[in-house]
């Protein structure tokens, strides 16, 4: 994990998706929901910076690009729903 805020991008845009049907099935189908996500200066539980915006708040490792915690509205992820960052 990164320790400095000023090396972890300003924003992402987290993208909210149905799960995956089949283990192995590499296409996530359909968004539900988008939000932009704005670094705040903290850090999550996970240890990783914490950005939010739009309802959603993320703990995002900016190495791998990986969403490690999300909620959305102030709770959990809907069942079968899955976070993820948008490509670019």
């Amino acid at each position: 994990m990164e320790s400095s805020s000023a090396s972890h991008p300003a924003s992402y845009t987290v993208v909210l998706r149905p799960a995956l049907a089949e283990p192995g099935d590499s296409a996530r189908r359909g968004v539900l929901r988008t939000a932009l996500v704005e670094a705040t200066g903290e850090f999550g539980a996970s240890g990783y910076p914490r950005y939010a915006g739009e309802g959603v708040q993320a703990d995002i490792d900016p190495r791998t690009r990986t969403v490690e915690a999300v909620t959305l509205d102030g709770a959990e992820l809907p069942y079968g729903w899955v976070a993820q960052l948008a490509d670019g």
